[in-house]
């Protein structure tokens, strides 16, 4: 009783010092957010966090969660991942909606499925509570136990809004009457991801308990802006004799996997005529991530990425492979800092080493 006491007195005070107050009811939505015109909202809902990205990625489970054996996310939690599942990039969208008194999941989920259906859409996958995989009682946070679905969608350090606000509140506490469904309004076009559940009584959050929360995420499938100028030869090579490495952004990798992409094509060129202008040059080739998921998965991934440069360099451009050593770092050397979306774009990169 006593402990209890002070861990209550405790978080009051913490959170009259840092300027946070208890979740409160909304009369409007919050700043700044929009519906996205691909979907109407649920009459009477509000709000409570918002994002838009002109373009990041995206996993839609199509299936269950399983337990991946051995593995772990960064909070200590059981991962969780399913065996079908599609990977979308393009303009992405979060909206967080509170729903009206005695509106369920079910009724929202079967909403948004009709408007899907009536724009000539399609339900690609639906679930409900532990028949979703992983814990169907925990939000986005938490550490320890078992990953949820909403970890999954969108993991506690994605998360954005502040400690105590209402969004924080709507996407962290306690669940339960999970619902989920993905969805598209079209093959090739956009993709919906909406996961409703009710949100438990919680410190700070209690305003909203026995209420729905919506979480509506749309990925707007397009090929991405190619803004990087590609680092020529003579520019790697002045580079390196002055400095003794160069950092290139100009190599990408499908998500989360070692993959070349195409576009990573033309600074792929640029260092095999690096190597072929100065024949005794010998290149570390090294693979950097940014922080998101466990160090040791980083280096692995970071590892394998740096194989697939150097696998490229011999097979495609016929570079000798012994002057090729790839090495993987994870996130052990950032030029950035990995707090914000700018600095984990910084330290996802392959650098190149004179050897």
């Amino acid at each position: 009783m006593l402990l209890r006491l002070f861990l209550s007195v405790f978080l009051m005070t913490v959170t009259a010092s840092s300027g946070f107050a208890n979740a409160v009811l909304p009369t409007t939505d919050v700043k700044g957010s929009k519906d996205n015109p691909l979907l109407g909202r649920y009459k009477g809902s509000f709000i409570l966090s918002y994002e838009h990205k002109d373009y990041n990625d995206f996993t839609f489970p199509l299936s269950a969660l399983e337990r991946l054996e051995e593995k772990r996310d960064i909070h200590n939690n059981h991962a969780y991942g399913p065996k079908k599942k599609k990977e979308l990039e393009g303009a992405f969208t979060r909206l967080v909606y509170l729903l009206p008194e005695n509106v369920s999941p079910l009724e929202v989920i079967r909403n948004y499925q009709q408007d899907m259906q009536d724009k000539g859409g399609e339900t690609l996958y639906e679930c409900k509570t532990e028949e979703c995989g992983g814990d169907p009682v925990r939000g986005s946070v938490g550490g320890g136990g078992e990953m949820s679905l909403a970890m999954f969608l969108r993991p506690e350090e994605q998360v954005k809004d502040k400690h105590f606000s209402n969004g924080a509140c709507a996407q962290t506490s306690h669940i339960s009457d999970q619902r989920y469904m993905a969805g598209m309004l079209s093959e090739n076009g956009p993709h919906v991801s909406v996961l409703a559940y009710i949100l438990k009584k919680e410190t700070y959050c209690d305003a909203f308990a026995g209420r729905t929360v919506a979480v509506v995420d749309i990925i707007e499938p397009k090929q991405r802006e190619q803004k990087m100028v590609t680092v020529k030869a003579d520019e790697m090579a002045k580079k390196i004799s002055a400095t003794g490495s160069i950092a290139l952004y100009g190599i990408y990798f499908d998500f989360n996997k070692a993959n070349l992409k195409s576009e990573s094509g033309p600074t792929l060129e640029q260092i095999a005529q690096l190597l072929h202008e100065d024949p005794k040059l010998k290149l570390l080739v090294v693979g950097h991530t940014d922080n998101v998921g466990p160090f040791a998965s980083n280096m692995e991934l970071s590892q394998q990425r740096a194989g697939a440069v150097v696998n490229a360099l011999v097979t495609q451009h016929g570079i000798d492979k012994g002057r090729l050593s790839p090495v993987g770092v994870a996130f052990a050397c950032p030029v950035a800092s990995n707090k914000s979306e700018d600095g984990k774009a910084k330290n996802r990169r392959v650098e190149l080493v004179e050897n």
